[in-house]
């Protein structure tokens, strides 16, 4: 019992740390997204060399007369993700009218 409480405590104790980190910068989200696509593009790779390997031993163990496996979709180079600049949201708004004297 005393371990199922120090669990509980322990949980929401790190929740609590957790809410209280401060927002990631600019340079850290970009960052963040940079892995995110990269392990994207690698998930899609992994998948395309299975496809082939696949293919290729149904080819080996094929029975006549059953259809031939179907072709693996190529996967394109990988591309990073671009960056939205700060001023690309700013130019966006409307100009605000200017201040009267």
């Amino acid at each position: 019992m005393k371990k199922i409480i120090a669990f509980f405590i322990c949980i929401f104790s790190a929740s609590t740390v957790l809410a209280m980190l401060p927002p990631l910068t600019p340079e850290q989200q970009a960052a963040a997204d940079l892995a995110k696509a990269k392990t994207a593009y690698g998930d899609k790779v992994g998948a395309f060399k299975l496809c082939t390997i696949q293919n290729t031993l149904a080819n080996r163990f094929k029975v006549a007369g059953t259809p031939a496996p179907a072709a693996c979709a190529e996967v394109p180079p990988f591309v990073p993700p671009t960056a939205v600049t700060a001023a690309a949201p700013a130019a966006a708004a409307p100009a605000a009218a200017p201040a009267k004297k």
